[in-house]
Formats: C-alpha cells, structure tokens, sequence
C-alpha cells in the first residue's frame, strides 16, 4: 500500500526513476538444467548420494553438457555462475555436498 501511495506521487512530480540496470540478473533459459541438478544437490538426498558416489553418471542423468558438468564435478563456482548458476543455488548445493563428505556434528542451543 505505501509503495502505491509513494510510486503515484513520483509520478506527479516526475521522480520516478526507472534504471536501465537491473539489480538481479535472472538465470538464462539455457542453465535451466544446471540450476536444476543445483537444486537436486540442494534438496534430494537420494540425487545427492548418487551425486557423490558417481559424478559423470548423476550430471549426466540429468542431462548436463559436458561444458556444464565440468565446472560442477571441480566445484569451480565462479565458472558454475558464468555459466547461468544461480548464486544461492550454487552455495547451497556446495554447502550439503560438503556436511555429507565431512559429517559434523552441530550444537543446538
């Protein structure tokens, strides 16, 4: 509502200022099977055994390119993100791929 109410006396007084930039750069359709692998990473705990156990074998069940699969199987983030990985996606699946190579046991307060 607030937003509604400042956007429309922007525009009266013409400050409202639109950014040929954007802040967010939104994965490109191309990395969708990327991101996906990235999500199964993340949340499949089955797809993430099949993960360590065989690498070659997981990314290629879920059809990652060779140029995809690469920087994945290396753990190379920054080329996982030129590639169109999306920055949360490509902390997360690094984050639970590490706790189940190195289990650690967590205190809860």
């Amino acid at each position: 509502m607030l937003r509604a109410l400042v956007a429309s006396r922007q525009r009266r007084r013409g400050v409202a200022l639109v950014s040929g930039e954007l802040h967010y750069r939104f994965p490109p359709a191309s990395a969708y099977r990327l991101n996906r692998c990235l999500f199964a990473l993340k949340s499949d705990d089955a797809f993430r055994s099949r993960f360590l156990r065989d690498g070659r074998a997981a990314t290629r069940e879920m059809g990652l390119s060779e140029a995809d699969s690469g920087p994945l199987l290396r753990g190379d983030r920054d080329a996982l993100v030129a590639r169109g990985a999306h920055p949360y996606l490509v902390f997360m699946a690094e984050l639970r791929l590490r706790m189940e190579r190195e289990p650690v046991t967590f205190e809860h307060f």
